[in-house]
């Protein structure tokens, strides 16, 4: 599952081969040229990372980071502020008004994607390519292929898209209960106007694509709460 980055940047060129070097590392990426346009593609759709340039035409980035961490729907966006303001006081100004991180221009793109993967990883892991394995069920988001580890081999688990977001969503989240708001949200994408309901049909589902190889087991309904990945009790 490609993680969605937002780059928010007034200089056309230079987020242009931003965004041309992320998709070649195999992001998603959307380009805001000023505050408002950020301010509109967060309001459609939370990203899994933010790259936000300090100066902007109108209002700055830092105004912008410092709205988004009062709020709480973007509170926990990941957030690495770029800038040509390299000043000491500058980079405590940008990390106190709530950047993950804060990256001087000019800055490579090896060290952009370094950047990146280490605020994912703190805050995001879902987004990362990495496979994960609960209860002998292992999800490999690169070659997005779910297969279960058996004493007599390795058995394949034939799967649809949107299971396969939702079972990976909650294998980088077990044990935790998600309402199907929740769900929603961090599956289906943030602002999708669709039924809670929709998030039963996908779970049953996924549960009848994880009964041939003995893992259906693995989704639980708590009831009046939602849904948990639960990885089996020794």
């Amino acid at each position: 599952m490609m993680a969605r980055l937002l780059v928010v940047e007034d200089e056309a060129a230079i987020a242009e081969l931003m965004a041309i070097n992320l998709r070649h590392a195999g992001f998603d990426v959307t380009i805001a040229g000023d505050a408002d346009q950020a301010q509109a593609a967060i309001d459609s759709v939370l990203p899994d990372l933010v790259l936000l340039d300090w100066m902007l035409p109108g209002q700055s980035g830092l105004t912008l980071a410092k709205r988004w961490r009062a709020q709480a729907r973007t509170r926990d966006l990941p957030l690495i502020m770029l800038t040509a303001r390299a000043a000491e006081e500058d980079k405590i100004s940008g990390l106190d008004a709530g950047a993950d991180d804060y990256l001087a221009k000019p800055f490579s793109i090896k060290e952009l994607l370094a950047r990146i993967r280490a605020v994912l990883r703190r805050k995001a892991p879902e987004a990362l390519d990495s496979a994960v394995e609960v209860g002998g069920l292992r999800l490999d988001p690169a070659t997005h292929r779910v297969s279960r580890n058996r004493d007599d081999g390795v058995q394949e688990v034939k799967i649809g898209p949107t299971e396969f977001r939702l079972l990976h969503f909650m294998m980088t989240h077990p044990e935790r209960v998600h309402s199907r708001a929740q769900l929603l949200d961090r599956v289906w994408g943030d602002h999708v106007f669709i039924e809670e309901r929709t998030v039963d049909v996908h779970v049953k589902r996924l549960r009848e694509a994880l009964t041939p190889v003995q893992c259906a087991g693995l989704i639980e309904t708590v009831r009046g709460a939602g849904y948990r990945l639960a990885a089996p009790r020794p």
